[in-house]
């Protein structure tokens, strides 16, 4: 079983769950998440014989919300897991991220190569720095309907997740964006969470009272936390500019599902398939078939496998 505890850590309090003793490895969640996402890998890894670690990050659940968009960059939330990892007595860790904590995975990997010994990534690859800011690129394309560009706006999409939390969880957990009325393109007058007349049954993975967790925790939040994540797109392309071309080079495990839309998009796929430019070290690039992108929950056993393969692998 899991145990929990808050520590102040990079000026903010860091609420996590962990389980186990031995060598640390802290798990990322994304966005909209918390800890709890990582609940049977947490149990996996300690009985493997990992500390495992699984914070609520910067924004999210109960750690701390700071009030300022621009306190949610990618070296904000890079430096917190600097910080948890001397917080917890260690000296070095394996890095796990899934959706949003992919990204921060992979730049914990690169700016602290000294701390991050090996660094795994789910559902989300490592991309290139691109040419231009995103959300100007994207404007540029002519794309104006991403859901990134509508959650730039403060206040707006915090609203319409906000008015009904329980329906807002069953609708982002249902098996596959498509099927629960979801787009990552945003209609008008349909918001983010699509046409609210489409069912949004629980997907087979989660029973009613773990979406029930996540939906306590949201009301008592909110969204803006993790929102703010993404209102930082821009400004994390200007301070990685010291990175530019840059590769990770540590032992890297890529893990994704087949129907996830993240991965099989043109420019997902792309990403995916250009990995090794980027990781020269990457392991394995695991794609478990038939798996949407809640992939630790999803395909938890398989998720936790690879994972433990990988830690023995690299001799962690």
């Amino acid at each position: 079983m899991s145990s929990t505890r808050t520590l102040a850590v990079n000026g903010i309090e860091i609420f996590l769950r962990e389980q186990g003793q031995g060598p640390l490895v802290l798990l990322c969640h994304g966005w909209p998440e918390l800890s709890y996402s990582w609940r049977h890998q947490l149990k996996a890894l300690a009985e493997a014989g990992y500390h495992a670690v699984a914070p609520d990050m910067r924004g999210f659940g109960r750690t701390s919300a700071p009030a300022e968009v621009e306190a949610y960059t990618i070296l904000h939330t890079v430096g917190d897991m600097v910080g948890l990892v001397a917080a917890l007595g260690a000296d070095t860790a394996v890095i796990v991220g899934h959706d949003w904590g992919a990204p921060v995975a992979w730049h914990a990997a690169l700016f602290r190569p000294d701390i991050f010994t090996a660094v795994a990534g789910l559902s989300v690859p490592p991309a290139q720095r691109g040419r231009g800011r995103p959300l100007d690129t994207l404007a540029r394309e002519g794309i104006h309907d991403f859901y990134w560009q509508y959650f730039q706006q403060p206040g707006v999409a915090e609203a319409e997740f906000e008015a009904d939390v329980d329906f807002t969880m069953h609708a982002i957990f249902s098996k596959t964006f498509a099927k629960a009325g979801m787009s990552l393109f945003v209609k008008p007058g349909l918001g983010f969470l699509g046409d609210r007349g489409v069912p949004r049954p629980l997907p087979p993975w989660m029973d009613a009272s773990e979406l029930a967790l996540f939906v306590e925790n949201y009301r008592a939040s909110g969204f803006r936390g993790g929102l703010n994540w993404y209102r930082n797109l821009d400004r994390n392309w200007d301070l990685t500019a010291p990175w530019q071309g840059a590769r990770i080079q540590q032992p890297a495990l890529f893990i994704a599902g087949s129907r996830d839309e993240v991965v099989t998009g043109l420019i997902g796929a792309k990403r995916v398939a250009d990995m090794e430019r980027i990781v020269p070290n990457l392991r394995r690039k695991l794609i478990i078939d038939g798996a949407g992108h809640w992939i630790q929950q999803e395909r938890a056993d398989e998720v936790s496998a690879a994972l433990i393969e990988f830690l023995r692998e690299v001799g962690y």
